[in-house]
């Protein structure tokens, strides 16, 4: 009898972008696809510390290099992406939150985050998806959890989430015959140098821990297999959807 095989996550011979990689989210997702075995494009506005994570990921065994790079910029992105020679994994991790009572959201602010969060996803998952079309790949877009329930202070940031949602499963409906893939990736409140005023706060921690079912803050570590995953052979089937990580969150 000839048993199936549960197929790799292994990232050999892929070569992946990775948005917002110089710190948090970003840098942990980045890490996670060199451990497995893709050659790690990491991509953030500033080159000093891209290339400082880059080397830290050459001297781990891992391959990568970094690309200064305004996501905003949707003309940069495509060009940037049109010189690569090969891209089969695109990882849209960079993000933006302004948040603040809806009664006062300054239109500059909500120009700002849905310029991140949701035009900048836009162009790079096509300029990735025209890309791969020749041979398939896998476009991971980093949403929230709150790209599926609602949340104080979080208008602007739900609004731009729950269209990245959207904006999914519509281009997984017209990448889907060319073989390329796209989900998402919906994390909780995850422990991040930008978060730690929120967890040092006694009460917006103790508010974080009572909606997490499992009782814990989630670390970046949470994310990266969750992410390997998603982009490798073993959810060859997946598209059009999301993996919420939150621990329960939603779930109540």
């Amino acid at each position: 009898m000839d048993l199936p095989r549960t197929p790799s996550m292994r990232l050999d011979g892929k070569r992946a972008l990775v948005t917002g990689a110089s710190r948090g989210i970003g840098l942990a997702l980045a890490a996670a696809l060199a451990e497995a075995g893709a050659h790690v494009t990491l991509a953030a506005r500033t080159q000093g510390p891209l290339e400082e994570v880059a080397q830290a990921l050459r001297e781990a065994g891992h391959s990568a290099d970094a690309l200064a790079l305004d996501i905003t910029d949707a003309g940069a992105t495509r060009q940037a992406i049109e010189g690569f020679d090969q891209l089969d994994i695109l990882v849209n991790s960079a993000g933006l939150a302004r948040h603040g009572p809806a009664l006062e959201t300054a239109p500059e602010d909500y120009d700002a985050v849905v310029d991140v969060n949701l035009r900048a996803a836009y162009f790079l998952s096509q300029a990735a998806a025209r890309a791969m079309r020749p041979r398939g790949g896998a476009i991971l877009n980093v949403s929230s959890q709150m790209g599926h329930v609602g949340g104080i202070d979080r208008a602007v940031y739900c609004a731009s989430k729950h269209a990245v949602e959207g904006m999914t499963k519509a281009m997984a409906i017209e990448f889907g015959p060319f073989n390329v893939r796209i989900n998402t990736l919906c994390p909780t409140f995850i422990r991040t140098p930008l978060t730690e005023p929120t967890f040092a706060d006694p009460e917006k921690r103790a508010w974080i821990e009572a909606k997490i079912k499992l009782g814990r803050v989630a670390e970046v570590t949470d994310l990266m297999g969750p992410a390997v995953f998603l982009c490798s052979d073993a959810a060859a089937m997946i598209t059009g959807t999301h993996l919420l990580v939150d621990g329960g969150w939603t779930a109540g």
